[in-house]
């Protein structure tokens, strides 16, 4: 792999792109470091991808762009056409996790506990008791994501989500512990629980705030830990995930556990949990990098 041309990317059209940039300056650092002949490649919105690769000749991509063309399966189609190399899961995979719908359909055939949701239709009550999350149903980031708690504020949280465009989903909030576990290869690495003034880990908590606390492992019982690692094993799986994820999940008080969703391009930024995560079961950022890497051939 280290005679391969190794093109990081990142950037990309998506509401996500800053997040993108960081994460693929912190791989490109990584994978530089440790003697592969990498290259960083800025994906800027309206240049063709198709050219960009050519022109550089790449023979390889670690894949580190978020949200939309980069995370729901488009890019990984067009590397697939292309016959270049992609770190992180396939095409399929990608699409059905990246649409909150269609991942909440597969988590329901496979018996994945996952909170109750409706698709938002303005000629239709909301069936859901507050609390409630409007989110958009294929962004990442938790970008046009609130929680909602009562009537007088669905306006403001539905106008939110539709700036994203696409289908706007209604979910239970599920009061409780926000607990992430990551998976590599097919393995949990573990849990991180994150405690946010927000109240949830949305966009300002995970980017923008110095005051989230982050907890490795979860400060839950270790039965119960172990309980949610097997969860979120299997929601990677049930989606055919490949290589990596990070799987949210909402715990209540009473250890009941559901599923959010999973995400096949965690971010790798210095904040992001899925670094936090490895590097508490011992593996370093660089390994990271590098293990996500061999994984793609």
């Amino acid at each position: 792999m280290k005679t391969k041309r190794i093109a990081v990317l990142m950037g990309g059209p998506s509401s996500e792109r800053e997040v993108s940039l960081k994460t693929g300056k912190g791989v490109f650092d990584a994978l530089t470091e440790l003697g592969y002949r990498a290259i960083a490649l800025d994906w800027k919105p309206g240049t063709s991808l198709p050219m960009l690769l050519e022109e550089a000749k790449v023979e390889v991509v670690w894949n580190a762009l978020h949200g939309t063309c980069g995370e729901d399966g488009a890019v990984q189609g067009l590397l697939q056409c292309l016959g270049i190399a992609c770190t992180g899961s396939g095409v399929l995979s990608s699409a059905l996790a990246m649409d909150k719908v269609a991942s909440k359909r597969v988590f329901e055939s496979h018996g994945i506990a996952t909170p109750a949701w409706q698709i938002w239709n303005p000629d239709e009550a909301i069936r859901i008791d507050y609390p409630i999350a409007v989110k958009p149903a294929s962004e990442g980031s938790s970008v046009g994501v609130s929680v909602v708690r009562n009537a007088d504020e669905v306006d403001d949280a539905l106008a939110l989500a539709k700036e994203q465009g696409g289908i706007v989903l209604i979910e239970e909030y599920i009061e409780g512990h926000e607990v992430f576990v990551g998976i590599l290869g097919d393995q949990a690495l573990g849990t991180i629980e994150v405690r946010t003034s927000k109240g949830f880990y949305d966009y300002e908590a995970k980017y923008l705030r110095d005051d989230t606390e982050y907890l490795i492992p979860a400060e839950l019982p270790e039965t119960l830990c172990e309980k949610l690692s097997a969860l979120a094993l299997g929601a990677h799986r049930a989606l055919g995930c490949e290589s990596y994820s990070r799987v949210d999940i909402r715990v209540r008080e009473n250890g009941e556990a559901f599923v959010l969703e999973v995400n096949t391009l965690p971010g790798m930024t210095g904040q992001s949990l899925m670094p936090k995560v490895a590097k508490y079961a011992g593996i370093d950022y660089p390994a990271l990098c590098e293990r996500i890497l061999l994984a793609a051939i």
